[in-house]
């Protein structure tokens, strides 16, 4: 089928429905929902067979639903509705909910069912949920739908009951310092990520507050501020104290743009008092007690470094302080090492935010863009043991170069990955012209790059991209990472896949160095960051200040005169895969 996707942007859970109705055959196209733009001469345009709205802001009109069957994608049980729905659900401490599949109509979310599927929710954060379990039970949901809508023989089930709930606000959402306990608190700013964010006075001035970890030891005065923690602060709550990772100034000029989330001390500067650096007293890490955003841990003879920066994004300082962790690793004595492991993003490359915020952007993204390279550069010259990028959520850009650098490359079942830079304007780096290739050969590697598509993990397996599809739910991917590194540590085979590393590198380096792939790659974008006219400033910023393009991309539209051939999935060219466990 022509399964047309309307959504209000090319989110997460819209990029993953993309590729995975790919990956089931169909033609897919998309259409962003812009205030003035006509949805409907857009939808009679492509005349699809189908259409599907992931995520979308705005109702549906009537002239488009009464012309094609419309299926909404609503993050919340069968009876459910309102805007915020999930943001409700955590808030409100719900250990489970789900999400429906169900008809447009003239009323918000009461049409007739073509699928649900229910899902728990854990005690993490709402952006987390998003693109873990209820994107899982929206798949599963929306698979089924298409499906039975397919078929032609099934009749959708009207709703009965239900309510609406209205828009929860910062009124809702208010945190009593004083007297919230920690577990109050949590719930507040975890219904609040990654937006709106929970307004709140900070130090004399406004602040949206972004995300939230327990403390397990420091206390104090509710409310004071305790102490930092790589860029994080500490606060106290009435019964002990929570882990602030992000801030967002909250005034801004009339008409201008939201301000940037930014690390919280980075974002308060010379307004924080000082404030002791403490760092995690023990081992931290996925399923740990103590947080911190850099993690390891030894089980037997495999290491486990853990990373999980908000939004997947890595700035200088992320990208220093993890390859520091990364040598401290290879100091260990272990076979095998694993990168991430965590159930959320893995990482999305440099961090636009931090970029937009300093006082010179160009010498930011330059010291930026190095201090990736000089990561990845480190990955790719480890000889001494296997390395294992684990993905329990999404990748894209120098965050899925990132990945490739590994030995071998295990993804969650649900991950998409976007391993391209078009879309910023940027040619990219990270030494992709090395490890794209090797992977999937110079033909798969330039059409993937350029036709800036997402890839579901079954997808990106099938061409080469990954080496194992892990499928589990997000919260049993780091025990499952564990039991597979364990079991690659113990492989006869693994000492020779190790001895061989050395001599292959060795080749490689040969036949084109390292250093001459960073070179090329760094010398165009050198070129873009400090051109003043270069496309790349305008994007960042209107990817940071999440201001909506004009149109919808063409990549993700096509032409009106040729829907049907826009989004056939590349086959891989005669390059090897390598070797996997």
């Amino acid at each position: 089928m022509y399964v047309l996707l309307v959504a209000s942007a090319f989110n997460s859970l819209t990029q993953r429905v993309h590729a995975e109705l790919r990956d089931h055959g169909h033609h897919v196209a998309v259409e962003l929902a812009f205030p003035g733009a006509s949805l409907a001469d857009a939808v009679r345009a492509h005349r699809p067979d189908l259409v599907i709205a992931p995520m979308l802001r705005t109702a549906i009109p009537e002239e488009v639903w009464a012309a094609h069957t419309c299926l909404v994608v609503h993050p919340g049980p069968v009876g459910d509705r309102g805007p915020s729905s999930l943001d409700r659900a955590v808030q409100d401490g719900e250990p489970r909910w789900g999400v429906t599949v169900l008809q447009a109509n003239a009323e918000m979310d009461a049409g007739d069912v073509w699928a649900s599927a229910e899902c728990p929710l854990p005690p993490v954060g709402k952006s987390d949920l998003y693109r873990g379990e209820i994107a899982d039970a929206a798949l599963e949901a929306v698979l089924l739908a298409v499906e039975r809508f397919a078929s032609g023989t099934y009749t959708p089930q009207p709703q009965a009951g239900g309510h609406a709930r209205p828009l929860l606000r910062q009124e809702d959402r208010r945190i009593d310092w004083e007297h919230d306990t920690t577990d109050d608190v949590l719930r507040v700013l975890r219904a609040a990520d990654s937006q709106p964010g929970v307004r709140d006075d900070l130090l004399g001035g406004a602040w949206y507050l972004h995300g939230g970890h327990r403390e397990e030891q420091l206390r104090g005065r509710p409310g004071r501020l305790l102490a930092t923690r790589a860029g994080a602060l500490c606060r106290a709550t009435a019964d002990g104290a929570v882990w602030i990772p992000e801030l967002r100034a909250a005034r801004r000029l009339p008409g201008g743009p939201a301000a940037p989330k930014l690390p919280a001390v980075l974002a308060l500067a010379d307004r924080l008092p000082p404030l002791p650096e403490v760092p995690a007293p023990g081992p931290c890490g996925p399923g740990r007690a103590h947080w911190s955003d850099i993690g390891y841990h030894e089980e037997g003879q495999a290491g486990f470094l853990s990373f999980a920066f908000p939004g997947g994004a890595m700035s200088t300082a992320h990208c220093r302080r993890l390859l520091d962790a990364y040598r401290a690793a290879l100091t260990r004595p272990t076979t095998v090492l694993v990168l991430g492991g965590g159930r959320d993003f893995f990482s999305n490359g440099i961090h636009l935010g931090v970029i937009d915020a300093a006082a010179d952007p160009a010498e930011e993204s330059w010291a930026n863009i190095n201090a990736m390279n000089d990561l990845v550069e480190a990955v790719l010259t480890t000889t001494d043991r296997l390395v294992v990028s684990a993905l329990g959520g999404n990748a894209a850009a120098g965050g899925a170069m990132l990945a490739l650098a590994a030995d071998e490359v295990w993804c969650r079942s649900g991950v998409v990955l976007n391993p391209h830079y078009r879309l910023m304007g940027l040619h990219g780096s990270e030494y992709w012209t090395y490890t794209l290739p090797r992977r999937v050969g110079p033909a798969l590697a330039d059409r993937l790059t350029t036709e800036a598509l997402p890839l579901s993990a079954a997808a990106a397996h099938g061409l080469g991209l990954v080496d194992r599809t892990v499928p589990c739910p997000p919260g049993d991917f780091t025990g499952e990472t564990q039991r597979l590194a364990l079991r690659l540590a113990a492989l006869p085979a693994t000492a020779s896949r190790i001895a061989g590393k050395k001599a292959a590198r060795e080749r490689d380096e040969a036949r084109r160095p390292l250093a001459d792939h960073r070179r090329a790659e760094l010398a165009p974008m050198r070129q873009t960051f400090f051109d003043p006219d270069a496309p790349y400033h305008a994007l960042r910023r209107a990817f940071v200040r999440k201001e909506r393009p004009a149109a919808t991309p063409f990549h993700l539209s096509g032409s009106a005169a040729g829907p049907r051939a826009v989004t056939g999935l590349a086959a891989p060219d005669a390059a090897p895969a390598p070797d996997c466990c």
